[in-house]
């Protein structure tokens, strides 16, 4: 299955994007009145500059403390992204958030984002479509 087929099934407003320049409290509360995990750092609102997760918070905090809240997204965020395309199979993109343990990837072409995938979207594409293949060969056993 394609990105593209999944992202189809996800309603636009599930990228959330915050600037660069907002502080990590505010994006953290961002992220709990959503009840989302991560938001992309977008100067523009159309490209990814960064990635924002609540695993990143976590970990500054447990590191530098509650000071961290006050600095801007900019100064936690994951600045080297892993991006897919539209174009690039669930599989592969399972794989390339397996091994470098992350659960949101965006959907980037020409540079522009196209949205947002994450680990229970390429799960929940792939439990289907292994649904369908059952029925397609119970369909074919019973001689429908």
């Amino acid at each position: 299955m394609l990105v593209s087929q999944i992202l189809k099934t996800k309603q636009l407003h599930d990228v959330v994007t915050v600037p660069p320049t907002m502080t990590v409290s505010e994006a953290a509360r961002i992220l709990s009145d959503k009840g989302i995990g991560t938001v992309i750092v977008s100067a523009d609102g159309s490209t990814a500059d960064g990635i924002l997760s609540e695993r990143d918070i976590v970990r500054e905090i447990g590191a530098r403390g509650a000071g961290c809240l006050t600095h801007t997204v900019s100064t936690l965020m994951t600045s080297k992204l892993v991006t897919c395309t539209g174009n690039d199979q669930a599989d592969e993109v399972l794989k390339k958030m397996t091994d470098g343990r992350f659960r949101h990837m965006p959907v980037v072409e020409s540079g522009n984002l196209l949205g947002i995938i994450s680990l229970g979207d390429v799960v929940k594409a792939r439990l289907m479509e292994l649904a369908m293949e059952k029925d397609a060969l119970e369909g074919m056993i019973m001689g429908h």
